[in-house]
């Protein structure tokens, strides 16, 4: 029998309540266990999915409190899903997971913790409000191109939380030379000839990182799509899409954030909502989720879920205009976890790669497991993260490219950094990017 929240004598079931019948639909036959990044580096049982999920239920069924062991397992989780892909019961241990963290932060709010009060302060006193958090990104944006950034990267030893830091904002700009970007951003501004429209009007998500650091990104995808055919249109007063909100446990900040976009990319008219983020892309898919109680969103929510398409989708499906510029590279792409656990989008960003000419392919150790980035797992769990990263550093170092791909902003600023670190010459791109300056290459006049 399950345990009320008064019977259990703790604060943290009520949510995990809600999703008992979900929590129950796991059989713990462990083959999530190979599958899980954090229980292949610590070896312990509760840093496993079925792990934490026997905890969850133990919580629950009021046979343990929601102390600093529930708090600490459930908070080592990288939340990159890749036990939903192997798991025979389809356990939704992404929804239990995000369960579970609003517990925690609840928990940790109770108890004062200062770490809960600065992220608590900037996700949903900053994140939520788009001129105060457009400044602060144009700030760092400013700061990083500016030259201080890399100056102190340099001068600070190896080692340091503070050095990996300031990696992953370096990580975030363009790739090169001063020279190298000088080239880019004239190849960036320079216009595309758009294609016949095909008919279909496409609202692409500008985001929060992405347009603060990473607007080089949205900018490219919007002149593909349009180079394919596609009519972007804008959808005004669009805001963050609640991801990390909702990863984090601040489930009312998310839906909050989510009602705004579901009004604004209605109010769009477009037939597509189009991401290049896979964090994003997966949260958005998920709007429907979040909104099953809510009388009045539920149907809008999930209709809204139904046309959120990762870019790659989009292009795939409709046949990729083959550029006649070329970009030589041998490329291995490193799948997002949010784009193929959580989207289940396996093919399409490889056929985007593939129609890129002068791409040479290489396969990629491990492209489908974490790189330790996960939001801002990387600066709060700075040695795990790094352990995890290591290993894709070493995978792509064996596969002989010079370019990685992959689709989501914390993954590219994650590799990228790790590799800055080490010294390496390896590009991160966007697989957008790539795409698109082949397309600008076969602009230019003759």
């Amino acid at each position: 029998m399950i345990a009320s929240e008064k019977e259990s004598g703790n604060g943290l079931a009520p949510l995990l309540l809600e999703n008992n019948e979900k929590l129950l639909t796991c059989v713990h036959c462990g083959l999530c266990l190979p599958a899980c990044p954090t229980y292949r580096q610590l070896g312990n049982e509760n840093d496993s999915p079925r792990g934490r999920i026997y905890l969850m239920r133990k919580l629950v069924d009021g046979g343990m409190s929601g102390g600093e062991a529930f708090v600490t397992h459930i908070d080592l989780c990288l939340g990159c899903r890749a036990c939903e892909t192997v798991c025979p019961s389809g356990v939704p241990y992404g929804e239990l997971l995000e369960a579970a963290r609003t517990e925690v932060s609840e928990r940790r709010r109770q108890r004062h913790s200062f770490t809960e009060f600065l992220v608590r302060l900037l996700l949903e006193r900053v994140f939520t409000r788009p001129r105060l958090l457009g400044l602060g990104l144009r700030i760092l944006s400013r700061v990083r191109d500016s030259g201080l950034a890399r100056i102190a990267f340099q001068s600070l030893p190896r080692g340091g939380r503070l050095r990996f830091s300031l990696a992953l904002l370096l990580a975030s700009g363009p790739e090169g030379t001063a020279a190298a970007k000088q080239a880019q951003e004239a190849d960036h501004a320079r216009s595309i000839a758009p294609a016949v429209p095909n008919g279909t009007r496409v609202a692409l998500l500008k985001g929060c990182v992405m347009e603060g650091l990473f607007g080089r990104v949205n900018r490219a995808t919007e002149r593909t799509l349009q180079a394919n055919g596609f009519t972007v249109v804008d959808a005004q007063g669009q805001v963050c899409c609640g991801a990390l909100h909702s990863h984090a446990g601040y489930q009312k900040a998310a839906r909050s954030l989510a009602a705004r976009n579901i009004h604004s990319f209605e109010a769009s008219g477009c037939d597509l909502i189009v991401t290049n983020a896979a964090g994003c892309g997966a949260a958005m898919k998920e709007y429907g989720h979040w909104f099953a109680g809510d009388r009045q969103l539920s149907a809008k929510a999930r209709e809204f879920s139904a046309r959120v398409r990762d870019v790659s989708e989009v292009l795939a499906a409709t046949g990729i205009k083959r550029p006649e510029g070329r970009f030589e590279a041998t490329v291995a792409y490193d799948a997002p976890c949010h784009l193929i656990h959580a989207q289940r989008v396996n093919d399409a960003p490889l056929a985007l790669l593939k129609a890129a000419p002068g791409v040479t392919m290489v396969p990629l150790a491990g492209s489908d497991t974490c790189c330790g980035g996960a939001g801002i797992y990387n600066l709060q769990h700075p040695e795990l993260s790094s352990e995890i990263l290591n290993q894709k550093l070493a995978s792509i170092r064996a596969s002989g490219a010079t370019v990685v791909a992959t689709g989501n902003p914390g993954c590219i600023m994650q590799i990228r950094a790790g590799l800055l670190t080490e010294g390496s010459s390896i590009e991160v791109l966007h697989p957008i990017e790539l795409l698109d300056r082949c397309y600008s290459e076969s602009s230019q006049p003759a």
